[in-house]
């Protein structure tokens, strides 16, 4: 007897179960897929005109080569102003100045002013377009302020300071310019320091070329009767910029 009920309860537990699946739902267990990486672009920077630590060793070794000073403050910059050792930058039909660039930082040495003068002229004469000058000579003390908030500017003392310092220097602003205007911007100065003229870069985190003007770049303003012969071969246009 005791068999025959454990077999009558196996039963209806069969049934039971029977029942409960047949009238169950079965939710099926979303499928995972792996998370997909969201591409990210790499900005690859394109330039002819990168700069070096290289490069900032032979603008500073110019500036000790012509004994010039580092600019400390205010007051030595006023009095190389008043000395004429440094001269004031002029906005022109071709040439424009940054607004915010303060009026005592809108100077630079007489022959980066001639740069200014020719490069402008020509790049008007190209385009049609004035260029802009968005810095020019800094005091060690503008430097070192810049550099708390800008980790990319040069140092305000040692072997790669800012050759702006010295008044050598202009940065020249690329923003609107296209492909044609940057490519022949590109050209111009790559000639220039082919010959020893300028030390230059494009800069990738500011909008700008960076120009370091050296002062045999005034050679180019004498009269050719008046320059040794070498001199008149190493400094003789390379190539005609269109």
């Amino acid at each position: 007897m005791a068999s025959g009920r454990t077999i009558r309860w196996f039963c209806c537990l069969a049934v039971l179960l029977a029942s409960s699946q047949a009238f169950s739902v079965h939710y099926r267990t979303p499928t995972r897929f792996p998370r997909q990486r969201r591409h990210q672009r790499r900005v690859v920077w394109h330039t002819a005109l990168r700069g070096s630590h290289e490069s900032m060793l032979r603008q500073n070794e110019e500036i000790d080569r012509l004994g010039l000073p580092r600019i400390a403050d205010e007051q030595q910059l006023q009095e190389l102003v008043e000395q004429r050792e440094l001269v004031p930058i002029r906005e022109t039909a071709t040439l424009r100045i940054h607004p915010d660039l303060e009026p005592q930082n809108r100077f630079c040495r007489p022959w980066t002013r001639s740069f200014l003068d020719d490069i402008s002229g020509a790049y008007y004469k190209r385009f049609r377009q004035p260029l802009q000058v968005n810095s020019a000579v800094r005091t060690a003390e503008q430097q070192h302020k810049l550099r708390r908030h800008n980790r990319n500017a040069a140092p305000d003392s040692g072997e790669t300071a800012s050759s702006h310092l010295a008044g050598l220097t202009v940065d020249i602003s690329r923003r609107g310019m296209g492909r044609a205007q940057r490519k022949w911007m590109e050209q111009y100065l790559m000639d220039l320091r082919d010959r020893g003229l300028v030390e230059t870069a494009e800069e990738r985190h500011q909008p700008v070329f960076h120009i370091m003007v050296a002062k045999r770049y005034e050679l180019l303003h004498a009269p050719a009767a008046d320059l040794p012969a070498r001199e008149a071969a190493a400094i003789a246009p390379q190539t005609t910029i269109p």
